[in-house]
């Protein structure tokens, strides 16, 4: 088994090094064909953006100039991209029920590791025509079932101006902190738990702002990007298509400013809300939920701040959020039931701190730290700190090779999360994920 081991760390340095003997990074494939740009023109790293990767993406993914329009385009261009990530994972979980040899339950510790790949994204977006754009994201899951992350067309510059853009499909919300464009992508460490967040117990999937949504968007920005404004309404199914839950929408709103200081480069501050209404229970067919007759909307908020620093080769995220559920949510109650004695609106506070040291345009190093805590419980005698969430994750990447046909990518990444009460025996469960892998797209 020694002997193994050292086989194997001795093969994943020897990767790592010939990697390190490949040559200079370029652009993203879909749009750096189109305009012969660099990687560094608009990403920190890819997927991240810059501000200048922001403001072609504000213009509708336009330059604003005769380039745009695809009359002008080589024939031969076809705005896609593909990326999938092959990889080596470690998962570990300290508390799964099982069951014992007495024939009763009890807890134990799963761990599984091996070579694996991810879903599929195939991205292709860009214009239909100047100022009318559009995107389209099929993507998969590791098995190659597809789904349509994003499929949306978007009116830019109306009346030629920059704060007049209307967008219609699934989409994105309007967040300068995407987690569709997150550096990090173990099991883990590949999204922001504070987007995705519902106490334990509460019945409310549709506040969840880290997932793509069906609606419409207005969009406006000054010239050079450094004000931002938005608001989308959206139907409150998050993200199902077919009208699943009836007649509710939501509103999603945000802001921010950016600042130039200089030497320390573009510093940017905002805030959001994301509130509406939803369904707590459906007429039903013979005793079976009918889809799209949803009933008792009951009310939601997600609201905060966030900011985007920069400090030499550091940047630095900061988001804060609060959110609360109805107590018909958190109780999951239907609205044509009386709520459980002392039943109450859930709420709770939630924050991460995720900071990029960029060494250069081909390796960038990660860290992220987050916190979710309860502030009140739905239901009396529920523990104070059940739900609560620490997560942290730590990585790196290395990028020997992206040129305007192609993108490569070695990332290592240890992601760690604990929430409390999850775990069979009412205590706190804990995760983790190691992932080694290569991370490409074409």
């Amino acid at each position: 088994m020694a002997s193994s081991r050292r086989s194997l760390a001795g093969f994943l340095l020897l990767v790592f090094f010939c990697l390190g003997s490949l040559q200079n990074a370029s652009a993203l494939p879909a749009f750096a064909r189109k305009y012969g740009l660099r990687c560094s023109a608009c990403h920190i790293a890819w997927p991240e953006l810059n501000d200048f990767g922001w403001r072609f993406k504000d213009n509708g993914y336009q330059l604003m100039n005769d380039r745009d329009a695809p009359i002008w385009q080589n024939p031969g261009y076809w705005p896609v991209t593909f990326r999938i990530t092959p990889n080596w994972h470690r998962e570990s979980t300290d508390k799964v029920a099982v069951d014992t040899a007495g024939g009763g339950t009890g807890e134990a510790q799963i761990t599984s590791h091996g070579f694996d790949i991810t879903g599929l994204d195939f991205h292709t977006g860009g214009t239909l025509e100047k100022n009318i754009s559009f995107y389209v994201l099929p993507s998969s899951d590791s098995s190659g079932a597809f789904h349509f992350e994003t499929v949306m067309g978007r009116l830019d510059n109306l009346f030629g101006s920059s704060w007049l853009n209307v967008k219609l499909g699934k989409f994105e919300l309007d967040n300068m902190i995407s987690e569709k464009r997150i550096l990090t992508i173990s099991n883990n460490g590949g999204f922001y738990n504070l987007y995705h967040f519902t106490p334990m117990g509460d019945t409310n999937s549709f506040g969840q702002v880290g997932d793509n949504q069906l609606g419409v968007e207005w969009m406006g920005h000054s010239v050079n990007d450094h004000t931002r404004l938005s608001a989308a309404l959206l139907s409150s199914n998050d993200g199902q298509p077919g009208l699943p839950n009836g007649n509710s929408y939501s509103l999603f709103a945000t802001g921010s400013q950016a600042f130039d200081l200089g030497g320390l480069g573009l510093q940017r501050i905002g805030a959001y809300v994301f509130a509406g209404e939803a369904p707590t229970y459906y007429r039903t067919q013979g005793g079976i939920p009918i889809p799209g007759s949803g009933l008792g909307n009951k009310g939601f908020t997600r609201e905060g701040i966030f900011g985007i620093f920069y400090v030499n080769k550091f940047d630095i995220n900061v988001y804060f959020q609060h959110g609360s559920d109805s107590a018909f949510f958190g109780s999951n109650t239907q609205a044509n039931q009386p709520l459980p004695t002392g039943a109450q609106s859930p709420t709770w506070n939630g924050a991460f701190i995720e900071t990029h040291y960029t060494v250069n345009p081909q390796l960038i190093f990660i860290q992220r730290s987050e916190w979710v805590r309860m502030s009140q419980q739905s239901l009396p005698g529920t523990p104070s700190n059940q739900s609560n969430i620490d997560a942290y994750t730590f990585g790196y990447r290395y990028y020997p090779i992206m040129t305007s046909r192609a993108g490569f990518a070695w990332h290592n990444e240890y992601s760690w999360v604990r929430q409390q009460g999850a775990a069979p025996d009412g205590g706190a469960l804990t995760s983790s994920s190691l992932m080694l892998g290569f991370d490409f797209d074409f």
